[in-house]
């Protein structure tokens, strides 16, 4: 559920990090909820977003630390 809260969270993302509005928007969300790891293969893994950390679930040691 998006309120508008959430949608202003989300817009200012977007803005600070040159995200696209619906990845913001589950940034956002994620946040809301206390989740310190966001799984995505769409977001750069590894970055810090207004503190949640993106994993991308698909990329092994190798690829991230090599």
């Amino acid at each position: 559920m998006t309120d508008a809260a959430l949608f202003q969270q989300a817009r200012s993302l977007c803005e600070r990090y040159q995200l696209r509005y619906w990845d913001a928007a589950i940034v956002a969300a994620a946040r809301r909820l206390g989740a310190p790891i966001l799984y995505s293969e769409d977001l750069t893994h590894g970055q810090m977003i207004d503190g949640v950390r993106v994993v991308n679930p698909f990329l092994d040691d190798l690829q991230f630390h090599g």
